[in-house]
């Protein structure tokens, strides 16, 4: 039960779903790039994963079903083990008498089927499924953080106790000996699977004066997971330093280090810092996905005007294009998904990077290791020798850097880099302030782009408009004018209307969606470096002025963007104001 390509291309014109010309469009674009027809599909934004598997469960006679809020009876998704479910993408969701149900992604996986009917007893009704459905199925199997750890600490609290000891060797073989305990292990792995399972970035572990507290960043926000009583912390730290090979009986000065680990077939590299605090050592861990998926740009949130300006720079075979913003606010993720674009086997694509976040087929990623003196400036002198087309540099972190990425932008490169500036104009005297000539910036900068992440709103939201004083509260930090005029170019208001006719939305809670939001979008700042611009930079203008001009030419501010997405209902005004003015 397979779905040919060419049954596939005949079905998507015969349903409309994509257009005939977009789909020979693809198939060159597959041919070129060598990846399967429905991958492009998906990576362009062509047709929605949920709607090409509805096809292909069409095409093979299998009814479809969306699980995304499906709340599964406990016996019935038990009737399939969790290890097999997830190793197979296989949930049972529904038992009526001898039939069962069962949600899958692969419908030729008929080993599984039979492997579950002989277990079972039961008749086998497979369903083509989302991946989404899937994932919230699987989340369904698992206890909370806080049982799990009752019961690792009820049944082993004697293990986990670690005694002060103040010869060094000692206290080093007593530490290696408790972290290869199988509770403080299992506590180790739980830390990690479920930060995986809840779409952590971090994980911290905070040492109190009675206790210990594990909190996650899940969306950019800190939560707390639980707390675990003060004994455990020795044991837990010592595990995590044993993993990333880091000294165990160094309290006193911070360590970094990194190690990796595999949840469900997923690989997770994991950026370690201990630092030693008032009640003993705080341990912060960054999950990064090996094998995380692209995103193409308007999946990112970039739209409009800004979506073909970004294009535009990527199509200029060389000069220097710059993503701006603060620690966390997803620069690399937009980089990643821009070299997405021009990795193509025609060029020869080197990049430098802290650290490398995901894999790239056909391209050649560089570490940064300053302990040996590989730096970025370094590294980037070196692949210049390398002959590449398109160079990334992870950061321009120093002058030297700066000059080295603004001279390879000179000789006929294409250099993609991220700053950290508050805005788009602001990289600009941010690249005088590290010693380049202002005639040199306005020969080779094409972009600038400056982002920010805001939590997307789940599906059930509550309607409001605004009220004067919150109108009054706004325009302290926009032109509520300027916010209208684009909201009427976006057809979201009428040409008579004010911003107190638009429609805005409040996050609303529900038993799949608890805080109203799930995941996140960027709101941007796109500015093109035109001919006007280029003699502002000359004439060593401010950052102002260069803010000003480039709003002539319709560019659109970051939190302008963000109210457009408000309006749509992505996200919410108290989200776009909270990652502005942080």
């Amino acid at each position: 039960m397979r779905v040919e390509e060419k049954q596939l291309k005949l079905f998507l014109e015969d349903s409309s779903l994509v257009k005939k010309d977009t789909i020979k469009r693809a198939e060159v674009k597959a041919k070129k790039t060598g990846k399967k027809f429905e991958e492009v599909l998906l990576n362009e934004g062509l047709i929605s994963r949920e709607d090409l598997i509805r096809l292909k469960a069409y095409i093979l006679g299998i009814p479809f079903i969306n699980l995304e809020k499906e709340i599964i009876p406990k016996e019935v998704l038990e009737i399939i083990p969790e290890p097999i479910a997830r190793r197979h993408n296989i949930v049972a969701f529904r038992k009526k008498g001898k039939d069962l149900e069962v949600a899958m992604l692969d419908p030729e996986d008929l080993q599984t089927i039979e492997f579950i009917k002989k277990k079972s007893n039961l008749r086998i009704l497979p369903r083509l499924t989302t991946p989404e459905s899937i994932k919230n199925a699987l989340l369904q199997y698992r206890k909370t953080l806080g049982a799990e750890f009752a019961e690792l600490i009820k049944k082993e609290a004697k293990g986990i106790k670690v005694e002060e000891i103040k010869d060094k060797e000692k206290e080093r073989e007593e530490l290696e000996k408790i972290a290869q305990e199988i509770p403080i292990i299992k506590i180790a792995d739980s830390l990690l699977k479920h930060a995986v399972l809840d779409r952590a970035s971090d994980i911290h572990i905070e040492p109190m004066e009675n206790e210990v507290l594990v909190r996650y960043r899940i969306d950019g926000i800190l939560r707390h997971a639980m707390t675990l009583p003060k004994q455990a912390a020795p044991g837990i730290v010592a595990r995590i330093k044993v993993l990333a090979n880091l000294k165990l009986d160094e309290h006193r000065l911070p360590q970094d280090g990194r190690f990796k680990f595999e949840n469900n077939g997923d690989k997770y590299s994991v950026r370690v810092s201990v630092l030693p605090v008032l009640n003993g050592e705080k341990v912060v861990m960054r999950l990064l996905a090996e094998e995380a998926r692209g995103y193409n740009l308007e999946e990112l949130g970039l739209r409009g005007k800004a979506l073909e300006d970004a294009q535009t720079a990527l199509r200029r075979p060389t000069g220097m294009i710059l993503v701006t913003g603060p620690t966390g606010s997803g620069k690399t993720t937009t980089l990643y998904s821009m070299i997405e674009i021009l990795n193509t086997p025609e060029v020869n694509i080197s990049t430098i990077e802290d650290p490398i976040e995901y894999r790239m087929p056909r391209v050649n990623q560089t570490q940064v290791k300053p302990e040996i003196g590989l730096t970025f400036a370094n590294g980037l002198r070196a692949l210049l020798r390398q002959d590449p087309n398109i160079i990334m540099v992870g950061e321009i972190r120093d002058n030297e850097t700066a000059s080295l990425a603004v001279n390879a932008a000179l000789t006929g490169h294409l250099v993609l880099s991220t700053l950290h500036t508050n805005n788009a104009a602001g990289a600009i005297p941010r690249l005088i302030d590290m010693k380049i000539e202002p005639f040199l910036i306005a020969s080779t900068l094409n972009l600038i782009l400056s982002q920010r992440l805001v939590r997307r709103l789940c599906e059930a939201k509550k309607e409001y408009h605004l009220s004067s004083s919150q109108i009054k509260q706004i325009s302290k930090y926009c032109n509520i004018k300027r916010v209208e005029d684009i909201l009427k170019k976006e057809g979201l208001l009428e040409k008579k209307g004010s911003i107190k006719d638009v429609t805005f939305f409040d996050p609303k809670s529900t038993k799949t969606c608890p805080d109203g939001y799930k995941g996140r979008i960027g709101i941007f700042e796109v500015l093109p470096v035109t001919e006007s611009i280029k003699k502002l930079i000359i004439q060593n203008a401010t950052s102002g002025q260069i803010q000003q001009r480039a709003q002539k030419e319709g560019v659109i501010t970051m939190i302008e963007d963000g109210f457009v997405k408000a309006a749509r209902g992505i996200t919410t005004i108290e989200e776009v104001l909270r990652v502005i003015m942080e």
